[in-house]
């Protein structure tokens, strides 16, 4: 199970959070664990690339891509090969959202598209659609002055 997908600014700020089995009370836990462990690695890093850590007999796949860092927890089936690849479908969601590697504006700025990627690759702690065309048709939005 995909138990945690998180997006971070740059200050260790949670943007986005999607938690699937995990208890309320654990929640916190795991956000300032996620950024502590980000704080300590990402700097200097290169876009999109990997880093992994293990947990409570969790694993964690987490990167940066821009002013953002993403981090996705699995356990079970959910190792690090398979994280990493729900990772990487994540990250050029994002980038085709965004059109580039995302400072923290422009996220904030396509928030809602963002998370309708989100959901549309990440349902209730499976990954369900990794095709980057068929994410696109999912969540195309027309603006409301198209109706």
């Amino acid at each position: 199970m995909l138990l945690a997908v998180l997006f971070a600014n740059s200050e260790g700020n949670i943007l986005v959070e999607r938690f699937n089995g995990v208890p309320a009370e654990e929640r916190l836990h795991w956000r300032s664990f996620l950024v502590k462990l980000g704080s300590e690695n990402l700097k200097g890093i290169k876009n999109e690339e990997l880093l992994v850590a293990c947990h409570k007999s969790v694993y964690i796949v987490y990167t940066k891509l821009g002013d953002v860092s993403i981090y996705v927890v699995g356990k079970d089936e959910y190792d690090e090969l398979s994280l990493s690849e729900a990772i990487f479908v994540i990250t050029s969601a994002l980038k085709d959202v965004c059109g580039k590697p995302p400072t923290e504006r422009l996220f904030l700025d396509k928030y809602g598209k963002i998370c309708l990627c989100l959901d549309e690759i990440v349902w209730t702690g499976l990954l369900e659609n990794i095709d980057k065309d068929r994410i696109k048709r999912l969540v195309r939005l027309k603006p409301p002055t198209d109706f």
